[in-house]
């Protein structure tokens, strides 16, 4: 299993402007050089982290983004549900999927999927950005 790219990239952001030191925003072209994503995606990953309200944006000529929040409140898993819409280990675990891996009958592995699901969410959780 793997995070999507999109999710990567925006761990790469969150953890760029946790580490911005000097506490002031960023701008976008220096986030995009700096993580090595694209002005472009960069861009559209910062929406959803502001959306999100992960991530403060400036508008304008000096314009740029900051953590809304503390880097200590950030947790991985904070980032990986506003890019993913929440971590499932299998798409048998979601209500609306109809698993037929059984016969028609509940599906056989989602008890153990459901388990490793909550064990790398704690995972997640456990990791701040500060």
């Amino acid at each position: 299993m793997h995070i999507t790219l999109e999710t990567d990239y925006a761990i790469r952001i969150v953890d760029l402007l946790a580490k911005n030191k000097e506490q002031t925003h960023i701008d976008g072209k220096t986030i995009s050089e700096s993580t090595g994503v694209s002005h472009r995606y960069a861009l559209k990953i910062l929406r959803k982290l502001v959306a999100g309200e992960i991530v403060k944006s400036y508008k304008g000529i000096y314009g740029g983004y900051e953590l809304l929040k503390k880097p200590e409140e950030i947790s991985l898993y904070d980032v990986v549900e506003i890019m993913e819409g929440g971590y499932k280990f299998s798409r048998c675990l979601d209500k609306d999927y109809d698993c037929s891996c059984n016969d028609g009958l509940p599906c056989a592995y989602q008890d153990v999927f459901g388990n490793i699901t909550e064990l790398v969410k704690e995972k997640l959780k456990l990791h701040k950005f500060g």
